[in-house]
């Protein structure tokens, strides 16, 4: 047991030093290639000085905003038989469709980006969609005149397949290189948008068109409903106040029309009575309609969320770009690096080749 023990180390220390040796040898090669090494580092320097050069800076623009979603009734608990008796919910009306997060979704969505991009803008004195902008920094227009179908394209919102492909691409590249939303701390309400690009001006108008679609698409989708309910019971109150003046006109005309009534003929009376009691009554609708309407203007203000606007984009932007001596450290060093690992593979090869 002890000598196949003893054989077991030795067979450990010849392999450790073997490896050492190995270690060595692979260290002096590389020393002997160390002009190689040095140049390929100069060279990879150089081509990181060219990147450098040539690489056009991303500008950012960042848009954050609070985002409060609005309060689904409240202290009008004590309304809400009332005013469900027109249709009013007070209790309930304001859930369903976007809750909390789902703001970030309408983010990524098509529609909400093609909406941005199809917006009118003032860029450098010229007035245009913001989508002729991108064509023109990205110059699609050169790659599409190769093609006829492609070669006269106009973008509007009418539907088109070759347009619609067009935009899909496009809407495919913002969405993974330029647009970011994220929430930086998923115990606020804060939400932040970014846009990255190449153009300056495209940045900025774009964060803030795609802030103001979308944030306007979600209060107008989250209050739809109470403002439907707010026009159906406005004109419900519109009609019985047209219908009761026209009960109290009524009723005058018919005791102007007997102003010396006799006593005796009661039956005369009978018209002005009716109109006195269509009055009455429209009155007593009308005052309750009234009261449901205002419950109603309340309970949509309560519900409608509240979009506060903390910082957005202003020039000049934040600009990355590479430096200089960034570059040439970044390139050096990974030229030098590739140029290492070549030669220890080219020595390895060659030490299996010769046995």
């Amino acid at each position: 047991m002890n000598e196949t023990a003893n054989r077991h180390t030795e067979e450990n220390e010849i392999s450790l030093k073997e490896l050492i040796l190995k270690i060595q040898e692979r260290g002096m090669y590389l020393w002997s290639r160390k002009r190689v090494i040095f140049l390929a580092g100069i060279l990879g320097g150089l081509l990181g000085l060219a990147y450098a050069f040539i690489k056009k800076p991303v500008y950012t623009a960042t848009t954050t905003f609070v985002l409060e979603s609005g309060d689904k009734g409240g202290g009008l608990g004590a309304y809400a038989g009332l005013a469900s008796m027109v249709g009013i919910d007070l209790a309930g009306s304001s859930g369903g469709i976007f809750q909390g997060d789902n703001i970030l979704e309408l983010y990524k969505s098509r529609v909400m980006i093609e909406k941005a991009l199809l917006s009118p803008v003032n860029a450098d004195g010229q007035k245009g969609l913001l989508i002729d902008r991108y064509i023109r920094y990205n110059r699609l227009r050169e790659k599409w005149e190769k093609k006829e179908a492609t070669r006269n394209i106009v973008f509007n919102p009418e539907p088109h397949r070759v347009k619609d492909s067009l935009m899909a691409e496009m809407v495919k590249d913002i969405h993974e290189n330029i647009l970011q939303v994220s929430k930086p701390d998923k115990k606020l309400s804060i939400i932040k948008v970014e846009t990255r690009s190449k153009d300056e001006q495209f940045s900025r108008l774009f964060n803030e068109r795609i802030v103001k679609v979308v944030n306007d698409f979600y209060v107008e989708t989250k209050t739809k409903k109470s403002q439907e309910n707010i026009a159906i019971l406005q004109h419900q109150t519109d009609s019985v106040k047209a219908m009761m003046e026209g009960a109290i006109y009524r009723s005058v005309e018919v005791a102007d029309a007997t102003p010396n009534l006799n006593p005796t003929r009661q039956v005369l009376r009978a018209p002005a009575l009716r109109s006195q009691a269509n009055a009455e009554a429209n009155k007593a609708v009308y005052a309750e309609l009234v009261k449901n309407l205002e419950l109603a203007k309340i309970s949509a203000r309560r519900e409608a969320p509240l979009i506060q606007v903390i910082d957005e984009p202003c020039y000049p932007l934040k600009r990355d770009k590479t430096g200089k001596a960034k570059g040439m450290v970044i390139g050096g060093f990974l030229l030098g690096f590739l140029t290492v690992c070549y030669l220890i593979l080219q020595s390895v090869f060659k030490h299996i080749l010769s046995e």
